[in-house]
């Protein structure tokens, strides 16, 4: 039987949801299934992380390893897969897995692939899917080994209602610092909105926009339905919105459940962040834009005059 061991995905102390979608998968393809999470003070998740579906719990919980750093989280997670015997080593898509990924594979010396969005088993062979060249194609990549590391595309899996693990719970000894590098602060943004990795909608803003002016409308529009808010790339590049806020090949995929693309064309390189989201709504006043070709509403008109008349919906569904 195949063994998976999933790196819970943890922020600020709560456990995020590519972390059942994870365990799900594994459950779903028959494989034993274990988890390891790192940080501190992460005792109060285990039983988040039983009944997400694992069967088995690695925690690594150290006031060392509160702040993240890529060598010592990669120690806990090798202690882990060797431990559990892991023929396979799934991270969810985060700055952090991306990271962490490579190093755990050249320590254990065996394969490793990122922006999977399929696995398959067949006996000790393990297949998988990837998308390539700007999502054009899907590559099927058969491993010459028993065993893998994975970063998985966010969305790829879903978690499925009703699993359960059981709980057997295995202390890591934190590793010792890694000296090379050391975490001294992390700063990060304070405007309180929500994660785009996180959200379960997401309203982004193209060019179509045009100004600062009808950026904030289109912002309106994410708080009334307390969405994400990003961007295509052609707005950061002209310095309306931070980088971090970017949807696209360069900046962040995501995988929502509505994606509302507002002002939009739909070139390549955005699409590729946010095509695999589960219903696409797009605004745009060209009818022969891109972005209608994989939205599953369009509505062809200025987004100065459709905007404002969704909000009004919005409004009155909500009062209703």
């Amino acid at each position: 039987m195949a063994k998976v061991l999933v790196i819970a995905d943890i922020k600020q102390g709560v456990l995020k949801s590519s972390t059942a979608q994870l365990l799900s998968k594994a459950k779903a393809i028959g494989a034993e299934t274990a988890v390891v999470a790192i940080g501190n003070n992460i005792g109060s998740l285990v039983p988040n992380l039983v009944n997400a579906g694992s069967n088995t719990q690695y925690i690594a919980d150290d006031p060392s390893l509160e702040m993240f750093s890529a060598g010592p989280y990669a120690s806990c997670i090798v202690d882990a897969a060797k431990q559990f015997g892991a023929s396979l080593i799934w991270f969810g898509f985060s700055e952090s897995g991306k990271a962490v990924a490579p190093r755990v594979a050249a320590r254990l010396d065996i394969a490793c692939a990122t922006d999977i969005t399929d696995v398959k088993l067949d006996g000790d062979q393990i297949e998988f899917t990837r998308p390539a060249i700007t999502n054009k194609v899907l590559q099927r990549v058969k491993v010459n080994s028993t065993q893998l590391v994975a970063v998985v595309r966010a969305g790829a899996f879903e978690a499925t209602a009703g699993i359960t693990g059981t709980e057997n719970i295995v202390k890591l000894t934190a590793p010792a610092a890694d000296l090379k590098a050391v975490i001294k602060q992390i700063i990060s943004e304070a405007s309180g909105e929500i994660d785009l990795s996180d959200a379960n909608i997401v309203v982004s803003v193209g060019r179509g926009a045009k100004d600062q002016a009808g950026i904030a409308l289109v912002k309106e529009l994410a708080d009334d339905l307390k969405a994400g808010f990003g961007s295509t790339r052609a707005m950061v590049d002209a310095g309306f919105i931070p980088h971090y806020k970017q949807v696209g090949q360069t900046g962040k995929i995501v995988a929502p459940t509505l994606y509302m693309a507002i002002g939009i064309s739909g070139a390549i390189q955005h699409l590729a962040g946010m095509k695999g989201s589960k219903v696409i709504l797009a605004v745009n006043k060209d009818p022969e834009a891109p972005i209608f070709n994989v939205a599953d509403y369009g509505i062809v008109g200025d987004l100065f005059e459709v905007v404002p008349i969704l909000r009004e919906e919005i409004k009155k569904i909500r009062k209703a």
